[in-house]
């Protein structure tokens, strides 16, 4: 098979993923194997491929929001042709305090698909078969990539935030999770507040129903219940914590920040203000949103990209030079 493979970290501008032909993986018991038909870009994948998370295995494929063919280890819930999506989580121990409360996202020993074991900017791919997800026929294959992360943790983000309907919710970046937020938000007949960088993602945010939108430097016109931010900047962050209501929450969806925020207590936290992180995702939540994505008919802004073009779409991710999410397509 044809793969993108991480030979060593490195800024997205010296395209340190290199094209190779590997063997195709067998799965091994528990797994099934997937004939990949998409993949969408995550800005995680970046955060590892320019070492920014530590680098877990050498020569590593990235990628985790595949939607693939089940191909080979089929079981009588997933028989061959199934059409099933893999997200970032690819396993949790099962044996841990966390996974035993129901909190599996905080694992001590989870499986980190395209980062721990071998994702999917590749032509096939394995996954255990206990963190594949059935994908609902509403969802074509490029359409629903992007919401295998993206869309998860954006869901996951809101529910963080304690989001009820009808509330005056911030989303700080607008980018491929926050673009998908804002369509379950408005299902809820949530006001939505939208401050991000860059007039396409702004003209974005309009024509997906935000009733405010402006950049960074912005003051929003009313105090927020909730707010999420999705960019990995402290500053976005206190943006974010400077808008809320007396009890409201900011939910920080990012793995990596760029510095920890400081702030003045008294101005900006007192008054049972709130600051959560947003930490991976469960296979419910995984679940829940999807059957939410498929009511209200979620399609995703997309740019496709070929598997020869893996760098360009980081590249493109990096620099915001798209609107809404790239997909790679094998």
């Amino acid at each position: 098979m044809k793969a993108a493979v991480l030979n060593s970290t490195g800024k997205i501008a010296d395209r340190p993923l290199g094209i190779a032909d590997l063997p195709q993986p067998e799965p091994a018991p528990g797994q099934v194997l997937l004939r990949v038909r998409a993949c969408g870009v995550c800005r995680t994948d970046l955060h590892i491929i320019e070492g920014e998370l530590p680098q877990l295995q050498p020569h590593v494929i990235p990628g985790h929001q595949i939607v693939g063919e089940v191909v080979g280890g089929a079981t009588a819930e997933l028989p061959l042709g199934s059409r099933v999506g893999v997200s970032w989580i690819g396993g949790t121990d099962g044996t841990c305090w966390y996974c035993k409360h129901n909190q599996e996202n905080l694992c001590d020993k989870p499986t980190f698909t395209g980062y721990s074991v071998n994702g999917g900017y590749a032509e096939f791919a394995v996954a255990r078969a206990d963190f594949v997800f059935p994908l609902p026929k509403e969802l074509d294959d490029q359409h629903a990539a992007p919401l295998l992360c993206a869309g998860i943790i954006g869901f996951r983000s809101l529910r963080v935030a304690g989001v009820q309907p009808g509330e005056k919710v911030g989303l700080f970046g607008f980018g491929a999770s926050a673009h998908l937020a804002i369509a379950v938000l408005r299902s809820w007949n949530c006001d939505v507040y939208v401050s991000t960088r860059g007039a396409s993602h702004r003209k974005l945010a309009e024509s997906l129903g935000a009733k405010w939108v402006g950049d960074e430097t912005d003051k929003l016109p009313v105090e927020l219940d909730r707010a999420v931010t999705f960019a990995p900047s402290g500053d976005v962050v206190l943006a974010a914590l400077s808008s809320l209501r007396k009890g409201g929450v900011v939910a920080i969806n990012a793995i990596h920040l760029d510095r920890t925020p400081e702030f003045d207590y008294d101005k900006l936290l007192w008054g049972e203000r709130q600051i959560r992180s947003v930490a991976n995702m469960t296979r419910e939540d995984a679940r829940d949103f999807l059957g939410i994505a498929a009511q209200i008919n979620l399609r995703p802004k997309v740019t496709i990209f070929s598997l020869d073009q893996a760098n360009e779409a980081l590249n493109a991710i990096k620099h915001d030079a798209i609107d809404g999410a790239a997909v790679i397509i094998p």
